[in-house]
């Protein structure tokens, strides 16, 4: 597909059907990633994937809990049938040291993860995820990336993650069943993309 037919076409798919992916496709997907823009050429970003029910439900029995399945059960059950869940790692501590080495040498950055104006390991986790959101869209399959906001170290734990890693996100990946549950973030009228674009300055 056209790159910007692919930028055009992507949306995050909520409801998908439970049709396995094949582990081609996934593998294709996650080493494309890999290729996304690192800093430093670190490399500090991993992936977890989970294919087949009994390993995505290690991720929704965490990353959920019992009251938002309840208050959402659409949502949740739209969600939980999509077949594979990757999840998107980064390793702060390696920018640091990476930094510290001697092409390098930044005396600031190389010293601690306080000393980063702007933490590029969540900018490189971004890249990957964004590759496998547009790469889905090329496979024709849909996707959607959650944030993680509960159940990190029990996640990690669960998992094997070792010490020192951040989830970043979870994308879910599919078929889209037809049944998508529209997001209300999209009755929000964007900005204007003359208040967003400045050409020669602000």
């Amino acid at each position: 597909m056209e790159l910007h037919e692919a930028i055009r076409r992507r949306t995050m798919v909520r409801s998908f059907a439970s049709d396995p992916v094949d582990a081609p496709v996934v593998d294709c997907l996650l080493r494309a990633a890999l290729r996304s823009p690192t800093a430093g050429n670190t490399g500090g970003t991993a992936w977890v994937a989970l294919e087949g029910h009994e390993q995505t439900a290690r991720y929704w029995d965490v990353a959920t809990d019992e009251a938002w399945r309840h208050a959402n059960p659409a949502r949740f059950e739209g969600l939980r049938r999509a077949p594979v869940v990757l999840l998107a790692y980064t390793c702060p501590s390696a920018y640091v040291a990476r930094y510290a080495e001697p092409d390098k040498d930044d005396r600031r950055l190389g010293t601690a993860m306080e000393q980063w104006p702007v933490p590029y390991w969540y900018g490189d986790a971004a890249f990957g995820v964004m590759t496998v959101l547009l790469g889905a869209v090329d496979a024709g399959l849909g996707a959607c990336l959650l944030g993680s906001f509960r159940g990190e170290e029990r996640l990690a734990a669960t998992l094997g993650v070792p010490d020192g890693w951040r989830l970043f996100g979870g994308v879910v990946l599919g078929r889209p069943d037809g049944n998508d549950h529209r997001s209300a973030s999209l009755d929000r009228p964007p900005p204007a993309a003359t208040r967003r674009i400045h050409r020669g300055g602000w």
